[in-house]
């Protein structure tokens, strides 16, 4: 028996266990998003990044999964995408 994709993410959200994972990798998916949408809006591919950065596209393609890179990483990311750094403190 499969079950739908949508109807497993019901279920997913619905597991209290499931949601508190989910809400722990919160900041590692906004990372990712900003990092795609920054080199996007540059008009930039993966590989050109990587060649600005002096780096593989699949270091690049890593970054942009949701891992977490170096400070030292992301400055150069920034820099190759025409971007300044900036890393704030928030409340919880």
């Amino acid at each position: 028996m499969t079950i739908a994709f949508d109807e497993l993410r019901k279920r997913w959200h619905n597991d209290p266990e499931f949601q508190k994972e989910y809400e722990a990798l919160r900041p590692e998916f906004r990372l990712a998003r900003e990092l795609i949408e920054a080199r996007t809006a540059a008009g930039l591919s993966q590989r050109e990044v990587a060649h600005r950065m002096g780096t593989s596209q699949p270091a690049i393609a890593r970054m942009e999964s949701g891992r977490r890179p170096s400070l030292k990483s992301l400055e150069r990311y920034a820099e190759a995408v025409g971007r300044k750094l900036e890393i704030h403190l928030v409340a919880d």
